[in-house]
């Protein structure tokens, strides 16, 4: 699912940030009408993507904190194969939708960008039906869903805490399931929090005219919801040394000169990074 994750946000980072880039260079926006729609459709796949991968990774951490030892062996990589695929062809439908007639694509009110034309909200029924189903389907019901799932993991985790009476004797098992859940935790946080306020603007245009706002004001929440693919390799650098050890080894191969402060020292030495040819 981590993998599932990272394939989501460079998919969105290879098919859509170049032709966003080259259109903000121009001062609008290159290729027309079929070039809007590939960019919109992309930017709905890939995101829908991440947020049923981010909400399938809440529900499996919460099943295998709240089962039997027997119980969370189920849950085999076969199975999360099958989930992964199902995501897939769940996002895939949501993004082709508008393409067959239900629901619109266009352009942003800044101009080099496309996405939902959220303000068809009232104009029509199609989209109208279309805005109010694709939120509770793909942004409410996994959110809460998330919000549950985590919040169910804690409350589990401190009441095992309570009853260990020893803080020394944790099983590294349950630290590992802890540091685990505070990695799925702040993925999740981060993702929701840097579409929040692209979301806050979308609804503003639904029921006010996008006129009403200053093309600054609905640029800036696109682009600190595109920023979402850009947080999850801090994450991991921080709190995963698999994945600080891969780092070290990928310099070596590919000869760069990369330094990382250890996120072990003490608070005097920050985390920094150094990259030379």
């Amino acid at each position: 699912l981590t993998v599932n994750l990272a394939v989501a946000d460079i998919g969105m980072a290879i098919s859509m940030y170049p032709l966003a880039i080259a259109s903000a260079w121009n001062h609008a926006w290159l290729g027309g009408d079929a070039s809007c729609i590939y960019y919109a459709l992309m930017g709905f796949l890939f995101g829908v993507c991440s947020m049923m991968t981010l909400c399938a990774m809440a529900v499996i951490r919460f099943l295998v904190t709240n089962s039997s030892k027997s119980n969370s062996n189920k849950i085999t990589k076969n199975t999360v194969r099958i989930l992964i695929t199902l995501i897939w062809l769940y996002s895939l439908l949501w993004a082709i939708l508008p393409l067959v007639g239900w629901g619109y694509y266009g352009p942003e009110p800044f101009g080099i960008s496309c996405t939902i034309a959220w303000s068809k909200f009232h104009s029509s029924s199609n989209g109208f039906s279309f805005i109010l189903s694709m939120f509770l389907l793909c942004t409410v019901l996994p959110a809460l869903t998330i919000v549950a799932c985590y919040l169910g993991i804690a409350w589990k985790v401190h009441k095992t805490y309570q009853e260990i009476q020893n803080i020394d004797r944790i099983p590294n098992a349950a630290k590992l399931e802890k540091k685990l859940t505070l990695m799925a935790v702040l993925i999740s946080v981060g993702f929701l929090s840097s579409w929040t306020p692209y979301a806050a603007a979308s609804f503003w245009s639904i029921f006010n005219s996008s006129d009403s706002l200053q093309p600054i004001v609905t640029l800036l929440p696109c682009l600190f919801a595109k920023s979402s693919t850009a947080y999850n390799p801090f994450i991991y650098y921080i709190f995963s040394k698999t994945f600080r050890r891969e780092i070290k080894q990928l310099q070596c191969c590919c000869g760069w000169r990369v330094h990382f402060f250890s996120t072990d020292n003490s608070a005097e030495n920050p985390v920094s990074t150094m990259w030379s040819g």
